[in-house]
């Protein structure tokens, strides 16, 4: 799945689940044609600061809300999704695939790198450590759907109005069937 499906989809979310309610204060999102292991290892810098500068955006940064950041791995590859709660300095990390954040330790040093710079820009004190988060959520079953994936899981913590993501995920959707990923195709087209 491309960069440009990824952008498209979560303009559907914003316009069919979020425009005109709270949710807009609760969920933002970051590009991923902005930040992703291909930009990161060219210049992880511009990257870390494209990110702070995506954060000091934001009205209130106070108030517990997320950051969806989805990341791929590089060159058309897997796609995981980093959800960032800067007021209680939390990432949540899923990933459809058995694997966790040390396999993208420039992506994660990068996060927490801009995490840190923005609490320091906005003089706010760190009062503890960036604690991350691996979250037990659905996994494929096959090479090709980590894209579809993603978008579920944002769509269902949107539609969930859920800050705090549950490291054993959902209980509503513990799995996914081949028609929960169907309806993200649908909704695509």
């Amino acid at each position: 799945m491309g960069i440009a499906v990824i952008h498209t989809y979560i303009w559907y979310m914003y316009v069919t689940l979020m425009r005109g309610t709270e949710l807009c204060n609760r969920f933002n999102f970051i590009a991923a044609s902005r930040i992703n292991a291909t930009l990161i290892t060219k210049n992880p810098t511009s990257v870390k600061n494209d990110l702070v500068d995506r954060f000091m955006a934001a009205d209130d940064n106070t108030t517990p809300s997320l950051y969806f950041l989805p990341f791929n791995s590089g060159n058309g590859g897997h796609w995981v999704l980093v959800a960032m709660d800067l007021s209680r300095l939390i990432v949540y990390y899923l990933d459809s695939l058995s694997g966790d954040w040390s396999k993208y330790s420039s992506m994660k040093k990068t996060v927490d790198a801009a995490i840190i710079k923005f609490r320091s820009k906005k003089n706010y004190r760190n009062r503890k450590d960036i604690t991350w988060v691996r979250v037990q959520c659905p996994q494929q079953n096959n090479s090709v759907d980590c894209g579809f994936f993603v978008l579920r899981f944002m769509r269902d913590i949107v539609a969930l109005n859920r800050i705090d993501i549950p490291k054993m995920y959902f209980e509503e959707y513990k799995s996914y069937s081949r028609a929960h990923l169907d309806e993200m195709k649908d909704e695509l087209c």
